[in-house]
């Protein structure tokens, strides 16, 4: 495994710069979901300040008035930089890209270059809950297979759900999840690869969302599912939102592989309007300028992941939290704590902290929580004492 390299060493770490104070003053959903006096941990928003090469190109842009529709390549250009210097690939071509408005949008564009209605959908469950309603809410059907005891993909049942989707010779896409949400598994090149044979072998397409890319552990890599041999016919969507924080200014990128690209070619135009231009400033500069800050980011999400099994160990000992090689989400198994299938309610109303109900997220869901890491340790420590008071 190759490390992950530091473009500015030293650079402070942005999980520590924002307290509790000027967090609550924020608008977004993650803090105003709840009262004020619920610590909260739940959705996939980052608790730091925006990377300061990104402020300067989205404050550059509106000083300018450049704020009109999005345009150019620089977006894919920007990408193909970050994938050759951070995952060893040159497998971005620009020419095969397209302009998305977000991950999600994203995908339900490629499931319906791929599938048509009532058709298949298979996906790997317990899996970002999004999968079901964006699957459901266009027609096609949610087939799951599940995870193997060790929350990575078991090739057996991803085979008999593959051939159990194209048994009557229609489509059938699978849409992977890489690195996977909740569990924070980086897939293998060898698992990727056998994935990609099975798809070629039952003829099933293969959209991945790999929006997590960027926040992978120290000493992990990531595999883009576009690089493995007989992933051609794939597609991915990709983006800096996760790993810069910058949900709020929406902006992705579709990928094909080379025997996919008349398949991208074929996503209607109007599709590239849907983006943000200055989402696109953003999210390029974030890719381009502020790897710096993303190693800072990824330095202090493995000190917090480290103190999360020491908070646990000291205040929780019968929760199991699973290893997580990338994300900032940490998946949690509270079955043993006597709280039922949704043990977030509990933690909710008992010890006013909010996570992530396991149950939206699939079969393996129940029993357990999803918590966000990306914050100050000293909201970190003060949630699993929240978590453990719901107990008392």
């Amino acid at each position: 495994m190759t490390g992950i390299p530091h473009d500015t060493p030293g650079e402070p770490d942005p999980l520590r710069a924002l307290d509790l104070a000027r967090l609550r003053r924020r608008t977004s959903m993650k803090w105003r979901a709840y009262p004020e006096d619920v610590l909260p941990l739940w959705v996939a928003e980052m608790d730091v300040p925006l990377a300061e090469p990104v402020v300067r190109a989205v404050t550059d842009a509106l000083a300018l008035g450049d704020t009109g529709y999005p345009a150019g390549t620089a977006y894919a250009e920007a990408l193909a930089g970050f994938a050759a210097k951070r995952w060893h690939w040159d497998g971005v071509a620009v020419e095969r890209t397209a302009l998305v408005p977000d991950v999600m949008l994203g995908v339900v564009e490629m499931l319906r270059l791929v599938t048509g209605p009532g058709d298949p959908v298979i996906v790997n469950s317990p899996v970002y809950p999004p999968f079901y309603q964006f699957v459901t809410h266009m027609d096609r059907r949610v087939v799951e297979a599940p995870l193997g005891a060790d929350l990575r993909i078991d090739p057996a049942t991803l085979r008999e759900a593959f051939a159990g989707a194209t048994a009557g010779g229609g489509r059938a896409a699978f849409l992977l999840c890489s690195p996977h949400n909740p569990t924070g598994t980086v897939h293998t090149a060898a698992e990727l690869a056998a994935v990609a044979e099975l798809a070629e072998r039952y003829g099933v397409r293969v959209v991945a969302d790999e929006i997590h890319a960027p926040l992978v552990a120290p000493g992990v890599t990531f595999v883009p599912y576009l690089s493995v041999p007989g992933a051609g016919r794939g597609l991915s969507l990709m983006s800096a939102s996760k790993g810069w924080n910058l949900a709020g200014i929406k902006a992705a990128l579709a990928l094909a592989g080379p025997e996919a690209a008349d398949d991208l070619a074929r996503m209607p135009e109007e599709v590239s309007h849907g983006p943000s231009h200055i989402g696109v400033i953003a999210h390029t500069a974030a890719l381009r300028d502020a790897t710096g800050w993303l190693d800072a980011v990824l330095a202090g999400l493995q000190t917090n992941r480290r103190l999360l099994g020491a908070l646990l160990a000291e205040h929780l000992p019968a929760v199991r939290a699973y290893p997580a090689e990338a994300t900032y989400l940490a998946w949690l198994d509270c079955r043993a704590l006597g709280l039922g299938d949704d043990p977030a309610r509990a933690f909710l109303d008992r010890g006013r902290v909010a996570l992530s109900s396991g149950i939206p997220f699939g079969t393996g869901g129940a029993g357990h929580v999803r918590l966000n890491l990306a914050t100050t340790p000293e909201i970190l420590t003060e949630g699993v004492r929240r978590m453990a008071a719901a107990l008392s």
